[in-house]
């Protein structure tokens, strides 16, 4: 059992390591390069969504919503990463997003208390979610001292967008949960699926491609 488990925890660590270090450059090259791997992640992840949902007539709304989701927000990181401050955004949404879930769980584990939607997602508790969110702000700060042109505007945001990768974690695990699988697939050895690994980057980055938006405009 225990070679098991040091067998599971290599594979994701080599896996993880391996996501980050080609994420990490292709963000850095932007371009084709960035487009081809948010086009693979997103034809990916609408795999894995047909594949879970296939079957579940009754209720194609909820997957045809949740399929719509990935395909506006892998259009936000595109978009995202043209801006002028692309790069920084992008690395911006990304501490977010990870700071948000490492912080929540830590501080779930070691505090409890209520579960914020037992029904759905029972491990998680508000204490996890408001750390999550204080978190964020963190990530905010440090990013908005990097980039003195967005100001406070960005520490303000960034909770909200920690909030929309829990709801987006959440409504993931909705989708599991009623498909009757614990993983999206198998695609990521020792992760599970592409879904798995980035729901919550889903309704995070529709979020903050709203906020650009309206902030910049499309012209830019």
């Amino acid at each position: 059992m225990s070679g098991a488990n040091w067998a599971d925890l290599r594979a994701r660590s080599l896996s993880a390591l391996v996501m980050l270090a080609v994420g990490a450059v292709a963000i850095w090259l932007g371009g084709s390069v960035y487009l081809l791997l948010i086009l693979a992640a997103v034809a990916a992840m609408q795999w894995e969504l047909w594949r879970m949902t296939l079957g579940q007539g009754r209720d194609t709304p909820l997957w045809a919503g949740y399929g719509l989701a990935i395909l506006l927000a892998g259009a936000a990181l595109i978009w995202l990463r043209g801006l002028p401050n692309g790069f920084l955004l992008i690395c911006w949404l990304l501490a977010v997003v990870i700071a948000s879930d490492v912080m929540g769980y830590f501080a779930g584990r070691a505090l409890g208390g209520p579960k914020f939607w037992p029904r759905i997602s029972p491990k998680k508790t508000w204490s996890g979610t408001v750390a999550g969110w204080i978190g964020a702000a963190l990530v905010g700060v440090v990013f908005a001292a990097l980039d003195r042109g967005t100001g406070p505007g960005l520490v303000l945001l960034s909770p909200f967008v920690a909030f929309a990768g829990q709801m987006g974690d959440i409504a993931e695990s909705a989708i599991k949960r009623r498909a009757g699988v614990k993983d999206s697939s198998n695609l990521i050895p020792g992760h599970g699926g592409v879904l798995d690994r980035f729901d919550a980057l889903i309704f995070a980055a529709i979020v903050v491609g709203a906020a650009a938006l309206f902030l910049f405009g499309a012209g830019h």
